[in-house]
């Protein structure tokens, strides 16, 4: 959606406190022992109470209220009787709407005693994405949020997951721009007009490059077999910048 009234921006900050408020919520209460299940109903109780509506369940009839991804599941994982274990990486990602606004949000958490390596990556995962913030402004290429992750994995000697892309929201999970590539492409050639609301959620990888489908139809894996972690905002490109509207409050 393209903002144009002040009350729409301020529905839009209301869904994206109650996005992030639960996602912080969730991460807070991962421990070891608990099966994503558990930790999926947290966040339905959050969003319940809220009186807001998880938005891939309400779109896409996805079987869970979060998508919740461990270790070799990189996004779209479903909640069930996994077990969650030290040293995991859990990927977080909440998505709902409020009064016909949908807002998103993102991010993989470390799960006690993980390695210095996954560490590392987690913290250049969350910095990539706010690379990819730092471009997002009126009148500014789209194609400038990838080129700049895109440099950035460069220089790290990191790899970007090729074929999950940010996208619109605002009235529906996914809508115009339907992709944003968060990896350097010459075939983009839009600019982001003042009010344009979309997400910033590169997947940041030690050597993958594709994503590709479980048995399930829903869980996604990192082709070929790497690590992967996701951060994710979503931000409204005004005349000065980026406005992040997922932040917790």
């Amino acid at each position: 959606m393209t903002i144009t009234h002040e009350d729409e921006l301020d529905a839009l900050k209301a869904i994206g406190r109650i996005v992030a408020n639960t996602m912080q919520a969730m991460a807070k209460a991962l421990e070891p022992g608990m099966t994503t299940r558990d930790l999926d109903d947290i966040g339905r109780a959050l969003l319940d109470h809220a009186g807001a509506t998880s938005a891939p369940e309400a779109t896409y009839d996805f079987p869970g209220a979060t998508c919740i991804s461990v270790n070799e599941e990189i996004a779209h994982g479903i909640p069930g009787d996994r077990i969650i274990q030290a040293g995991d990486l859990v990927n977080i990602d909440v998505s709902a709407s409020k009064d016909g606004y949908f807002a998103d949000t993102g991010a993989t958490f470390c799960v006690k005693d993980v390695t210095a390596a996954q560490r590392r990556l987690c913290h250049d995962g969350r910095r990539a994405m706010q690379i990819g913030i730092a471009q997002v402004a009126s009148g500014k290429p789209i194609a400038g949020i990838g080129r700049a992750i895109g440099r950035f994995a460069a220089r790290g000697g990191y790899t970007l997951i090729r074929n999950l892309a940010s996208h619109g929201v605002g009235r529906a999970l996914h809508e115009y721009p339907e992709e944003i590539a968060t990896w350097p492409t010459r075939r983009e050639t839009r600019r982001m007009q003042r009010g344009l609301v979309l997400t910033v959620e590169p997947f940041l990888s030690t050597g993958g490059h594709w994503a590709l489908n479980g048995d399930d139809d829903w869980t996604l894996y990192s082709n070929p077999p790497a690590p992967v972690v996701q951060y994710e905002h979503t931000v409204v490109a005004t005349d000065r910048g980026p406005l992040i509207v997922t932040h917790p409050g």
